[in-house]
């Protein structure tokens, strides 16, 4: 018997439509990084204490590290190594259902 399939691996709203800001100390090398922390190369610095990954602030937001098509298929692709932000959404979120509505999938 094969595992349940997430909704989140085959949506990827989230990772479409909010800014992901988090602390420097997530990533790679840092004090507070999960596995190898969230590569420097997609990130922004926006202060001191603030960095972004990149895509998540454009007009029409798209994260980097999202591979595959919304309301497909897709996957992080640093998933283990991912922040906080994302770390802590999830389904229950109802900024979940807004991101779905976004990109005219239904709620959960």
């Amino acid at each position: 018997m094969s595992e349940p399939v997430s909704p989140c691996q085959s949506c990827g709203a989230c990772c479409a439509s909010f800014r992901v800001d988090f602390h420097p100390a997530e990533l790679a090398g840092g004090a507070f990084a999960w596995g190898r922390g969230v590569p420097v190369a997609m990130t922004l610095p926006v202060t001191a204490g603030i960095v972004r990954l990149c895509g998540t602030d454009a007009s029409e937001p798209r994260c980097i590290a999202l591979a595959g098509e919304i309301g497909q298929a897709v996957r992080c692709t640093i998933y283990a190594e991912r922040p906080s932000p994302c770390r802590e959404f999830d389904i229950e979120h109802a900024a979940c259902n807004r991101a779905r509505q976004r990109h005219g999938l239904p709620p959960l």
